[in-house]
This record gives C-alpha cells, structure tokens and sequence, in this order.
C-alpha cells in the first residue's frame, strides 16, 4: 500500500488518509453527569432492581451479554437523564474502573434505555462501525490507555478524551473496513446463537430422559434413594461416572522460552471462553495430563463456578480448576450430570465464602446421579453426542473466524492491508 510523508502518533498514513481528533469529528459525546450534578442526580435519580420504564445500560450489561439483572429507573429518570439516552448501536467505552477501556455497542433493547455512570457514549462523522473497530484495535487501546490517570482507580475524562487523535480514512475505504470486520462480528454472532440453540436442545433432553424420565413412563419403575427410577437403571455419584483432577499452580513451571510457552486456563479464561494476550503463560513441558485442549469439560471450584466445554485452544490447567473425564461413561453424560449439579454447589460454595466460596471433592462425592442400563445408555448417546459435536464445532469456527478478525484489525486500521 503507498504511504503518504504524514506522519501519525502510530507511524505513516496511508495515501488519502489524515489525522484529527475526537473533538474535530464528533457529532455526540455525553456522559452520565453530563446531566447535572451530583446532588441533582441523587435527587432525581434513583436505581431499582425491579423492572420498571427505562434501563441503564452499564459495563456489567455488556459483559452479561445484555441478557438479565438490568438496572432500572422511572419515566422522570429517564426524561432527567435527557443528555444521555441511547437507541441502540451507539459506541460506550468505560472510561472509570478495572476496565477502563473497554469499547461496547448499546444493545437494541425493546425498552428505553439511557447511559449509566463510568462511562462514555461517542458518534463520530463518517462510519461508526469503522470507528467502533478502530476503539477496539491495538492503536485505539493503546490512545486510549495513555490517557489514563490514577492507581486505586483507573479512570480518564472528557476533557482529555475530546483530544485523542484519531484517523480519517476516505469514507469508502471506511465502509469497505467496517464490512469486513462486521462480515466476521455477524458470522460470530449467528454462531453463538445456534450454540444457545442447540443447548438448550441438549437441556431439555437431560431433563426429559432424567428428571422427568418422559419416554420410560410405560415400563417398570422400582425404588430407589431419588425415588421412582426405571427398572435396570441405578442411582451412582457424580465420582463414579466421572474423575476430576485438581489443576497445578502454574507458577511454578515457567515456560522455558518463546517457543515452549502456552497459556494458562484460569477462571477468567474459563469464563470468556478464551485465552488472551493478559494470560499467564506456563511451560509445555508440564505432565500431558494438565495439558487441556479443545473438547475438554473444565469445572472451576473456587470463586466463580462454572463448568463447560472448552474451545479455546491448548492451555495448562491451573489450580482451582477441575479436567473432568471418563473413562466408562460418554463426555456429554458426565457433562450434563456436571452441570445438573452445579446450581446446587454454587449454593454449597456461598454458604462456605469468607473470602472465596468453594466446594470440596466430598461435595462431588455426595451428588447423586441416574445412570441408565448400557443399551439405553448407547441410544441416547447416539443423539446427544451429535448435539456436542455440533456445539464444539460451531464454537471452534467461530474462534477461528475472532482470530482472522483479530489478525485483520490491525493491519486494516494501520492501513498496512489495503482493502
């Protein structure tokens, strides 16, 4: 691509693009306090959990994929908090806080919706998806972070965010950016709602073969420590189906070099389904055993309880985190008897919190499961089975089509790939 003599705060620009600023091309940029003062703010507005008029649209929303457990205000908050309310598309970044930084696009909720506090809401001229990507890319969060101050809390303001530099691209090298890198975004988007999909699917199953027991309700039921089960089925433990293997403390093995580092699966990773560049990194050389990769079931115990299937690459498997695996029974039972449970732990590891809420191996021990005679067994799997492997193989394409998105940020945004 022919570069132009200008120069940037992130190297040469490439012909026809030039450097401006937040200021020079905005069309919008309010906060929550845009609105009044603080005291007029705690006068007027007031937060409920209860749904009512209008939501709040926070970091935690984004984070929860906008799904539940909104903050709501009343009609008068709403109209008082005029200088920020949202529709839907909108560009949000986190300007307060842990995760300052973090660039979001208000949802389109079927309710009105207004900016909460800790954050920022920007329109630029030309093409806000282009923009939006550009926020999110290496130089943007790089911009972005210099302009933070403070330690205990990281934080930056308008005044200082009005004068970032920013590009402008001519308007259809803009447009044909931000098609490709939503093109991707979409692709993602579709996929993560078949996995919703074929989930729930997978759920309904498991309650209809095993809480329900709905096909079996012809033939002979007998006695046992759950109550009425089929004939020829039994009531085990969860440490029967399945072993759960405590993580290492990763610290301890340090990877060698460059070449002998692979990431480390936290609870944080577990939780975002992936690994990033803010991962701990440990050595490949650790015993094969601690070594997880894609297919994996992955149950955190501590802190934050989750169980899932992991998707995300090779890793080792830190402390705190269970490898679950069988060696006589199919992944997705011991999965899903796994995740039955896993309600009833969360309750057992918040009754134990001081500090961090946990289970212990004897919890496992104490959790009962159905399990079915072989034959019925091998029937189900032959449905469930397909449901996982569809779940996983459209979870991997999609981590395939983040890192061709990821990979492509930058070069487009630097203008070293000319679309």
């Amino acid at each position: 691509m022919s570069m132009s003599k200008e120069i940037s705060p992130w190297g040469f620009l490439p012909e026809g693009w030039k450097v401006s600023t937040i200021d020079a091309e905005k069309t919008q940029l309010f906060d929550y306090v845009a609105n009044g003062s603080f005291a007029s703010l705690a006068e007027n507005v007031q937060y409920k959990q209860e749904e009512d008029f209008a939501v709040l649209i926070r970091l935690v929303d984004y984070n929860n994929d906008f799904k539940d457990n909104f903050v709501y205000i009343t009609e008068h908050a709403y109209n008082f908090l005029g200088k920020s309310k949202l529709f839907g598309g909108e560009i949000i970044i986190s300007n307060v806080g842990a995760n300052v930084g973090t660039v979001f696009k208000a949802p389109y909720l079927k309710k009105p919706m207004s900016l909460a506090p800790n954050a920022i809401c920007v329109k630029l001229k030309g093409n806000n998806e282009f923009y939006y990507y550009w926020f999110k890319s290496r130089i943007g969060q790089y911009l972005l972070n210099s302009l933070v101050s403070g330690s205990a809390q990281p934080k930056f303001n308008k005044t200082h965010f009005k004068s970032m530099p920013i590009p402008v691209p001519p308007i259809e090298e803009q447009q044909e950016i931000a098609s490709i890198l939503s093109s991707l975004d979409d692709k993602i988007a579709v996929n993560k709602k078949i996995c919703e999909n074929l989930e729930a699917q997978a759920q309904a199953l498991f309650k209809h073969w095993f809480i329900d027991f709905a096909p079996f309700k012809n033939g002979k039921f007998v006695e046992s420590e759950l109550g009425m089960i089929p004939e020829g089925w039994r009531v085990g433990r969860l440490t029967e189906i399945a072993e759960y293997m405590n993580g290492l403390a990763m610290q301890k093995f340090p990877p060698l070099s460059a070449d002998d580092a692979i990431p480390v699966l936290k609870i944080k990773e577990l939780g975002q389904s992936q690994c990033d560049n803010n991962s701990d990194k440990c050595s490949k050389q650790i015993k094969p055993e601690y070594i997880i990769k894609n297919g994996d079931v992955v149950f955190s115990w501590s802190g934050t309880l989750m169980v899932d299937i992991w998707c995300g690459g090779i890793c080792g498997l830190n402390q705190h985190l269970f490898k679950v695996t069988s060696d006589n029974y199919p992944k997705w039972f011991f999965f899903r008897w796994t995740k039955h449970h896993l309600s009833e732990f969360i309750r057992i590891a918040k009754d134990k919190a001081v500090t961090m809420g946990h289970i212990k191996r004897g919890d496992l021990e104490k959790a009962f499961v159905v399990i079915p005679d072989r034959n019925t067994l091998d029937k189900m799997s032959e449905v469930m089975e397909n449901i996982h492997n569809q779940i996983i193989n459209t979870r991997l394409e999609s981590s395939r089509l983040s890192a061709l998105r990821d990979t492509l940020l930058p070069k487009l945004m630097s203008g070293e790939i000319k679309v």
